[in-house]
């Protein structure tokens, strides 16, 4: 049984102010000595990038899509073994899916994991109208167990007092915070979401003011008591899957890059390569060199747009990453990899070179080019994957490719059953040992993406 309390955060929709009130509140219970385990629910890095930092401990994604509801469980009871509270942040509104049941929503992880709900209300130019809301949201399922609301960006005083009774009394909810509206802006955004705590410059200073601004408008003491009323949580431990490869596994080396210009990775993912017996070496694409004896690298997705003349500048590494793929070092990219893997990259009018493995080159547009959940089909032999497995996954990019010339041993190993891929619904570009793909896989739901990695490394070390 698993009794540790925990809350989910959630919203009526997207820009309420969830991810910076789940933020102050991490920080606010970590600063008073608390052990803080942030969850985020869905795939996104960015915002589970600030709750890492804001807890001082790393965040875990849960997502109905990428996972079982017994694998979320599982994760849960796993990671929250030490804590003292868990803060879930949702995403979106509360009952938003991908399909009419809303069988992926904030709704239904609330209700599998029996976690308190606490729904934020943006109370722009609205009064009691922000009851009907909430009611509504309690009568729409009356099993998803909403016990508080937050009140955000109040016009003053008379505003909250009539909007804070009509809660109260049409639906017998507490009010446990109230937040004016605020002039400054502590998370500054990009693209659909948020920069990333690595590209913010005075991020302890955002996070510090979140933290504050949670403690003097926010009812802590509710909030804590409302997550000590969670019911006991059964969980079934999963059966340990078999080691597959044995001893040879053992003590393979992984380089990821992992800096500000590539610094997506779920957390689950970087945990599951360790229990898998690798050593992980991280090193920068901006100014280090390759790691010597590594059996695998790993690039995650990030911005290197941003960071472009940087990682075109060191050259050194450009073409060390290049002659290693040419003799047979296996590589694993995912959407911002994919792109450092290029022949060139342009952005803002520049045009950089980059690794020089894939004969691609990738521009930026200003609109999205593929967002959101993909199941894709391997059609084609690859490093990592057997054909014909269904794998899912997710893909939130704006870089598309500008051009791709023939190049003998190049192929695409993917088929999108759902999503955008690379360029006419394929993804998984492959040449050698290396695979570049825009779709992210979560190990948690994507076993074969784990042992895939794993065995190719055990396999170039034994050569």
């Amino acid at each position: 049984m698993i009794h540790c309390p925990r809350l989910t955060i959630a919203g009526l929709g997207g820009d309420t102010g969830k991810t910076s009130i789940s933020v102050g509140l991490c920080r606010a219970w970590q600063k008073k000595g608390y052990k803080v385990i942030p969850f985020k629910k869905g795939p996104d890095y960015i915002d589970m990038g600030w709750l890492s930092r804001g807890a001082g401990h790393p965040c875990y994604n849960f997502d109905l899509f990428l996972m079982s509801k017994d694998q979320v469980l599982s994760s849960f009871a796993l990671n929250t073994k030490q804590a003292e509270i868990a803060v879930i942040e949702g995403n979106r509104g509360l009952y938003d899916g991908m399909d009419i049941e809303g069988s992926v929503s904030t709704a239904e992880l609330a209700k599998l994991l029996q976690s308190p709900v606490v729904l934020i209300v943006d109370c722009t130019k609205v009064t009691r109208t922000v009851a009907a809301l909430v009611l509504g949201c309690q009568l729409f399922d009356p099993d998803v167990p909403i016990k508080g609301v937050i009140l955000n960006r109040l016009g003053g005083g008379r505003h909250e007092a009539l909007i804070r009774k009509s809660i109260e009394r049409f639906c017998r909810l507490p009010v446990v915070g109230a937040i004016p509206r605020l002039s400054h802006i502590t998370f500054p955004g990009r693209h659909l979401g948020l920069v990333p705590p690595q590209e913010h410059p005075e991020a302890e200073d955002a996070i510090a003011t979140a933290a504050e601004i949670v403690k003097k408008y926010l009812d802590l003491r509710t909030l804590w008591e409302i997550a000590r009323e969670a019911s006991p949580l059964e969980v079934t431990p999963p059966p340990t899957p078999p080691p597959r490869g044995g001893r040879a596994r053992e003590g393979v080396r992984i380089g990821i890059i992992r800096d500000t210009a590539f610094q997506f990775y779920y957390q689950e993912n970087i945990e599951a390569l360790k229990r898998a017996g690798a050593e992980l070496i991280e090193f920068s694409a901006l100014t280090d060199d390759l790691p010597s004896q590594i059996d695998v690298l790993y690039i995650g997705g990030g911005f290197p747009e941003t960071h472009a003349a940087a990682l075109s500048a060191n050259e050194k590494l450009r073409q060390a990453i290049k002659k290693a793929a040419e003799d047979g070092l296996p590589i694993y990219a995912e959407c911002g990899g994919l792109m450092y893997l290029s022949d060139e990259l342009t952005w803002e009018g520049k045009t950089y070179p980059m690794a020089g493995v894939l004969p691609i080159s990738v521009g930026v547009s200003k609109k999205p080019q593929g967002h959101g959940y993909t199941i894709i089909e391997v059609d084609a032999p690859n490093p990592y994957f057997k054909t014909g497995q269904i794998l899912y996954g997710h893909e939130f990019h704006y870089s598309h490719i500008l051009n791709m010339v023939e190049k003998d041993g190049v192929h695409f190993a993917f088929k999108m059953k759902r999503g955008q891929g690379v360029i006419n619904k394929m993804d998984g570009l492959c040449y050698k040992n290396v695979l570049a793909t825009y779709t992210h896989l979560h190990a948690l739901g994507t076993r074969e993406w784990v042992d895939g990695i794993i065995n190719m490394a055990a396999a170039y070390k034994r050569k």
